[in-house]
């Protein structure tokens, strides 16, 4: 079925309308009308090739929203018309062990992304939710909650899996004492998520024009990283760092804040990371992780978390149009904090 999509064609090329194939319902299949559909960092570095896998063309987006408007005969949880959503992943082995503890995310296989991958059965390249609609195996698509705003969750499906993910493995709650570093697209949500869960929470920032935003998301108190004396107070003052800042840097002065067996999360940089002493590790039983997206299970756990407590991430509504702009803006930092395109506004196919 063609399908009008908006991708890119070449590493220069920007994106543009194009128009995409889409499969035939399989037994297992959930066809979606997209209506929202959320702009991630990795969009803009696929897109761009940044990453050296680009296969062209490119569809990018894995921030889905929309309604269902078939499903297979084999599909049992999802009906025409209900509320859904579409992640990062959207196959999976299925049976080895990340997969059948709900961790299809670090399939051992490999998992299936749900742009610039590969269909596990007819071997066709995955198109993204730049697109008007999509076709996903049910057990990849997870259920919208009634009360939940369509266009703010669907950041939620990429910026808030990430951040989700690994508050709840480390177990944050009443009584932890959590710092978030970075406040973008991540670590907005980290702050928000953090605080809703119970935990007492500190922004870190090197800006100081960030302290009024930080405060008005709910941190109860906000650390400037370029303030060495303020730096030097907090250390071992915190149980669990989370790192959203995607860009390549150095640890070290963050390791300080840790009290004994508290862990660094890292979950924004993907990169080669600068030298740090061990020792610093060693003297508290410290640890530096990394965490990626959220499975299916975690994903859904998040939704209905968010939809309970009404967390929403701030979003900017743009126009299909406009993502040109948008990522331009986006390399700024010229976003709070997350931009999510309005899928109306794509043109039909050709």
């Amino acid at each position: 079925m063609s399908t009008a999509a908006w991708g890119a064609t070449a590493p220069d090329s920007g994106m543009a309308p194009l128009t995409i194939e889409r499969r035939p319902l399989r037994d297992e299949d959930v066809a979606i009308q997209i209506t929202h559909c959320g702009v991630c960092h990795s969009d803009l570095h696929t897109a761009r090739n940044d990453w050296g896998r680009t296969k062209y063309p490119a569809v990018p987006g894995h921030e889905i929203v929309g309604i269902v408007r078939a499903v297979g005969a084999g599909v049992t949880k999802f009906a025409v018309g209900d509320r859904v959503a579409v992640g990062t992943v959207i196959d999976s082995c299925r049976t080895c062990d990340a997969c059948t503890h709900g961790d299809e995310q670090y399939c051992e296989v490999g998992n299936t992304g749900t742009y610039n991958g590969t269909d596990r059965i007819d071997g066709s390249p995955t198109y993204g939710g730049y697109s008007a609609d999509i076709v996903v195996a049910e057990p990849y698509v997870l259920r919208v909650p009634d009360n939940l705003d369509m266009a703010a969750a669907a950041p939620l499906l990429c910026a808030g899996a990430t951040t989700w993910s690994p508050l709840r493995h480390w177990k944050v709650g009443p009584g932890t004492r959590v710092a978030v570093i970075g406040l973008g697209g991540l670590g907005h949500l980290g702050v928000k998520f953090a605080k809703a869960l119970g935990a007492h929470v500190t922004m870190i920032t090197g800006s100081p024009s960030k302290i009024p935003d930080a405060e008005l998301l709910g941190a109860d108190e906000v650390l400037l990283s370029s303030d060495k004396d303020a730096m030097r107070a907090a250390a071992r003052k915190f149980d669990f760092v989370l790192d959203t800042v995607p860009v390549r840097h150095d640890v070290t002065k963050y390791l300080f804040l840790l009290d004994r067996n508290g862990t660094l999360c890292i979950v924004g940089m993907i990169d080669m990371m600068p030298e740090l002493h061990t020792g610093l590790l060693l003297g508290g039983r410290r640890a530096v992780s990394g965490s990626g997206v959220a499975g299916i299970p975690e994903t859904q756990e998040m939704l209905d978390f968010c939809a309970e407590h009404q967390v929403l991430p701030e979003i900017e509504m743009i126009r299909m149009d406009e993502i040109n702009h948008a990522f331009e803006r986006m390399e700024r930092a010229d976003v709070k904090y997350r931009f999510v395109i309005d899928m109306a506004t794509l043109a039909p196919a050709a």
